[in-house]
């Protein structure tokens, strides 16, 4: 039977070690680390994805601008507004909330946001010097995946790890990240997709499979081996007429069909989703303190 791995136990953990270090900050004399959002247009899920990153902020002592833009805004314009948080040194960490309208080219904006500003971990400078190995800014929910694994100490040394999906978010940056020479690493790591063939077969000899494919309930117990640790990061709203809000929050494995076959899993909610925003809120503290890229 498996150990639920508790991402919003190990969340708030965290985030009481991030607020003593801003308090640490400011009793020394310095200022609180500044997150800046930029939110285009007003889509639902961007909306409630900002606010709680704002709330997160104010939770931790951090400093927070929101500047909204409204659909309308030319590519130009935009760029410009992210060379102004660019430039300004009291601005350590700039995420500009996706999805962006259909005239904006999101690349040449992740583009144009300096690496030492990318708390999000998208820029190419980031990615590139994660993947050599060298001080960089690690996308979120990836890195909340390191986090808990640590947390649980689950060995991953010498471990197959099979990784489904392939996005540039999760997939493609867990694989990297899980094969290297790290404590939360050494693993042999097989990247699987939309194309592979085989799946199950290949997912049945892990020790650790990362389903990151954002297809509800795709994982059962038969792509599993006995005493595999699973990670779930998928999370698809599923028409759900029992319940209030009228769906329900699925991730990428069936829960209980799995549930009784692996050694560790996250639930969803409550698994890796709470640990993408406190890994944010840590990227930005390392930004203040001028850990990964130092200050001029």
């Amino acid at each position: 039977m498996g150990q639920i791995i508790d991402g919003k136990m190990v969340a708030e953990s965290m985030k009481a070690a991030i607020g003593e270090e801003v308090k640490d900050l400011l009793a020394a004399g310095k200022r609180a680390p500044h997150l800046v959002a930029i939110l285009v247009g007003n889509n639902g899920a961007s909306e409630t994805y900002v606010a709680n990153k704002v709330k997160s902020c104010e939770e931790l002592g951090f400093a927070s601008t929101l500047l909204r833009f409204p659909p309308s805004i030319t590519e130009q314009e935009l760029l410009a507004e992210v060379e102004k948080v660019n430039n300004n040194a009291d601005m350590d960490g700039l995420i500009v909330q996706l999805p962006l309208p259909d005239h904006i080219n999101p690349d040449k904006v992740m583009e144009t946001i300096h690496p030492s500003k990318d708390v999000d971990g998208f820029h190419p400078i980031n990615i590139g010097r994660m993947a050599k190995g060298l001080p960089a800014f690690i996308s979120a929910t990836p890195q909340g995946v390191l986090d808990l694994l640590a947390y649980y100490k689950i060995e991953t040394s010498g471990k197959h790890c099979v990784v489904v999906g392939r996005s540039q978010i999760v997939g493609l940056p867990m694989s990297i990240l899980m094969q290297r020479n790290h404590p939360v690493g050494n693993c042999t790591v097989t990247l699987t997709h939309s194309k592979t063939k085989n799946l199950e077969e290949i997912c049945s000899q892990a020790d650790i499979v990362i389903a990151a494919l954002g297809r509800p309930e795709f994982i059962k117990a038969n792509h599993i081996k006995p005493g595999a640790v699973i990670i779930d990061v998928g999370l698809t709203r599923v028409e759900d007429p029992s319940k209030k809000s009228g769906f329900a929050l699925k991730g990428d494995v069936d829960f209980n069909d799995v549930f009784e076959k692996c050694s560790y899993i996250t639930p969803v909610p409550k698994g890796v989703g709470p640990m993408t925003i406190v890994s944010l809120m840590k990227n930005t503290l390392l930004s203040a303190k001028g850990k990964i890229y130092p200050k001029a």
